[in-house]
């Protein structure tokens, strides 16, 4: 073992102690978090508007706020933007994570202050690696480069504005020599170019791991493998051993990527983070949920139906809402994201939709997880792989009933696309009894709608996405995705 990986491996075990430590109190934690919000906000103008103070309990402090989301926090995000000092933080935000979401707006900014980047999303990145290697303490992953493919940022009226990932690429140059590629090329704002120059930089590298969201990522290697004739991404980088990867859910690209990575070496850990906050990670390969991270300035409570509760008050199995207050200026702030609590020893989560990503146009209740189950059914059944897909209701009319339209994109196309759309409808139908009682009422068959290969890049690309949405209740998506067929 060189001197480096036993520099950095040493300093990584460092850190699993402190993750070990709040494993067992995690609840203490959570209430030194919020005092500690709570102090560093005094004086700001949230906190005197709202009556808070240091000292603040927690029952006082859900009291004096009340849970908002994207497009009624407007107010504060708008004064942060126009240069307002001590609006929701401390100081002066100079640095907004763009992101594209679910809420009316086509963008939202989220403000990302130096506190928040160093105690929460830099913090959250390296534990991705802490526990990797407490699982792997053979991985060699030092011994090569990590390959980042992640966002751009820009300077906007003298703030600094982009993806998450972007601003966290330009205030992390100190890192440059685990990584690749070159800063120029990593911040490179069209994708197109930025793939060409990473193949010209990487190809000859020593990669061990990768970084980012599947869908880019995926389009990325099919690049790699395009410009060196090889079969798979092993005969490239044959150090290979660790994908790291969010944003999204990974079960429609599992089977893609072991495709293009043959090896029995290979690992992938998800991870849950967003503009808003890291907040868990996959710390155990033979489970399918993420440990809830604790001590990154995050102070979480979950939303169900009217209530919402606090960690102490989540009961294992159930689904809930995440609302944090962080130490970046968001209060009692609705990510939009719906989590089943898998286990409360410790605290373990799994993302099993979006609040706003659901069909219930005809009172189906079908959510993202509804649907992805049911297509890895389908996908099992018929032999084939999907590699995106959309689902939109069609409207019902006079002459017809109403139905569901999947546009799929697929990496493997089935035998039969016709026995491929039954099986997927009967799934689910078995996996969602809502869909069901009304499939057998006012709801036809579901139709698949073939996207030729690359159109949901195409489209990403257009739209300014990183991430498509699965379920829509309007044709919006649906409709822009019809010049791409």
């Amino acid at each position: 073992m060189s001197v480096k990986e036993r520099v950095l491996k040493n300093l990584f075990s460092h850190r699993l102690h402190a993750i070990d430590k709040w494993r067992d109190d995690p609840r203490q934690v959570q209430r030194d978090t919020l005092r500690a919000i709570l102090h560093g906000a005094r004086s700001t103008e949230f906190a005197l508007r709202h009556g808070l103070t240091a000292d603040c309990s927690a029952e006082e402090f859900r009291r004096r706020v009340e849970p908002t989301d994207y497009d009624s926090y407007g107010y504060y995000i708008d004064r942060m933007m126009s240069g307002a000092k001590m609006v929701a933080c401390r100081g002066r935000v100079d640095m907004f994570a763009r992101s594209s979401g679910t809420t009316s707006s086509r963008s939202k900014y989220i403000p990302l202050t130096h506190k928040a980047q160093w105690n929460c999303h830099l913090r959250g990145m390296s534990d991705v690696v802490t526990l990797y290697l407490a699982g792997n303490p053979s991985s060699q992953m030092f011994r090569g480069r990590t390959l980042t493919l992640g966002g751009s940022c820009s300077r906007e009226q003298g703030y600094l504005v982009g993806d998450l990932s972007g601003l966290l690429l330009h205030n992390t140059r100190y890192a440059a020599a685990l990584r690749r590629p070159s800063m120029k090329t990593a911040l490179t704002d069209n994708f197109d170019i930025k793939c060409e120059a990473i193949v010209r930089e990487c190809v000859g590298c020593d990669i061990r791991a990768f970084a980012g969201v599947p869908s880019w990522n995926l389009a990325l290697m099919r690049r790699v493998l395009e410009a060196t004739g090889k079969a798979d991404i092993c005969q490239v980088w044959p150090g290979m051993e660790l994908f790291m990867h969010g944003g999204v859910s990974f079960a429609p690209y599992r089977k893609a990527f072991e495709e293009l990575i043959p090896s029995d070496n290979m690992h992938y850990v998800e991870t849950y983070n967003a503009s808003e906050g890291f907040f868990a990670i996959a710390d155990d390969s033979g489970r399918d949920d993420m440990l809830l991270m604790m001590d990154y300035g995050i102070y979480y409570e979950f939303r169900r139906g009217d209530e919402v509760l606090s960690l102490e008050e989540v009961v294992e199995g159930e689904e809930y809402a995440p609302v944090i207050t962080t130490c970046g200026g968001l209060w009692r702030y609705e990510i939009g994201d719906v989590v089943r609590v898998t286990s409360v020893k410790p605290y373990r989560v799994k993302v099993v939709g979006r609040t706003r990503q659901y069909i219930n146009v005809f009172g189906e209740e079908v959510v993202a997880e509804n649907a992805e189950r049911a297509l890895m059914e389908a996908c099992r059944e018929c032999d084939c792989r999907v590699e995106e897909y959309s689902v939109a209701p069609r409207y019902m009319t006079i002459s017809q009933p109403g139905a569901h339209e999947w546009y799929v994109e697929f990496g493997c196309r089935p035998d039969d696309p016709v026995r491929f759309a039954g099986v997927l409808d009967e799934a689910l139908r078995r996996i969602n009894s809502d869909y069901d009682a009304k499939r057998r009422s006012t709801l036809s068959a579901a139709e698949v709608i073939e996207v030729p290969r690359g159109g949901f890049e195409r489209w990403l690309k257009e739209c300014g996405r990183n991430k498509v949405p699965r379920l829509s209740n309007d044709r919006r998506v649906a409709e822009s995705l019809g010049r791409y067929l």
